[in-house]
């Protein structure tokens, strides 16, 4: 299968060098140091002891790397907007796209959502420019559940977790979406069909977007901030908010706020992916898991003054520092 990483960073190489091991022709949409690195070293992965090193084709343009059987989309919600509408050069009229991306992606009510289905979100794509960049009908989403980060440019250090939940916006199980399961697995990946890929997305947000901006905001691992009474109060709060949205766009919660908490304590002291991001500099990805909170909440009648009190004060650190836009 001829398969093009977009976002070759810590999951996304991850991804890559186990598709090449597997066999994939693996190329890579990159730039800057990342490019420079893949030219001389390939994409690189550290895991169990070992590295393996697979020599791939990059490039800066989609042009230079024709049309794709699958696309992995592996970069953070802020570079959306601008790397959707290059990418079409990737895109045949049969080519899956592969969202391996943290939060609520552009097409969550998409053949989904009740009342609210078709609903375009204004904090993930406000003017449509990435649903107009990748037809729905490409899409297959992805929640990763595993940790990775990066020992330089195209050097991914793998941690634990290896499971990436796949399935399609509607449901369905299609013909598709089994056969990209079992490349996956093949790939020395765990890689189950969900029965509805938002439900997945959503339980994962319900964890990361309290202690996501919290660690931003602290610096700290997951470990001391729930070990903090009143902050884990404070996320158990929030938490709440966010189950009561999800009940009411058909994604029920089971769990009380304490369940998920124990889950996140089995990971020890655990630096987040967002507390990494502030520490280099980086975008960060507020919007894709607080503030769609927020507008989720607007969305179906559900007040959420916890999730913008997290929001405001998330917000206006990342601004302060330039990772955020005023």
């Amino acid at each position: 299968m001829k398969t093009c990483i977009v976002g070759a960073g810590a999951i996304g190489g991850w991804i890559g060098v186990r598709l090449a091991q597997a066999g994939c022709t693996v190329s890579a949409l990159a730039r800057g140091d990342t490019l420079a690195a893949l030219h001389t070293h390939g994409l690189r992965l550290a895991e169990n002891g070992n590295t393996q090193s697979h020599p791939i084709q990059a490039s800066a343009h989609a042009a230079d790397l024709g049309t794709q059987d699958l696309v992995v989309i592996a970069v953070k919600a802020p570079s959306m907007a601008q790397i959707a509408p290059v990418i079409a050069p990737l895109l045949g009229s049969q080519t899956m796209v592969l969202t391996a991306m943290n939060g609520v992606p552009w097409w969550f009510f998409e053949g989904f959502g009740g009342a609210f289905q078709g609903a375009c979100l204004q904090t993930i794509d406000p003017d449509g420019t990435i649903a107009q960049a990748i037809p729905a009908r490409h899409t297959i989403g992805c929640v990763v559940h595993a940790s990775c980060s990066l020992h330089s440019p195209g050097f991914v250090q793998h941690h634990f977790g290896n499971k990436l939940i796949i399935g399609e916006p509607s449901g369905i199980k299609t013909d598709r979406v089994q056969q990209l399961s079992a490349l996956l697995t093949q790939a020395g990946f765990e890689a189950p069909v969900a029965g509805q890929i938002q439900q997945d997305t959503w339980y994962k947000l319900w964890g990361n977007m309290t202690v996501n901006p919290v660690s931003a905001l602290t610096g700290a691992t997951t470990d001391k901030i729930l070990a903090d009474p009143l902050v884990r109060q404070f996320i158990s709060a929030v938490m709440l908010e966010a189950k009561e949205i999800g009940a009411r766009i058909g994604i029920p919660i089971a769990q009380q706020p304490e369940d998920r908490h124990a889950v996140t304590l089995k990971l020890g002291a655990f630096k987040t992916s967002m507390l990494q991001d502030v520490e280099s500099g980086k975008p960060v990805e507020l919007d894709a898991l607080v503030a769609v909170v927020r507008e989720l909440g607007q969305l179906t009648g559900v007040a959420t003054p916890n999730t913008d009190t997290l929001l405001g004060l998330a917000r206006l650190q990342a601004q302060v520092r330039g990772l955020y836009p005023v």
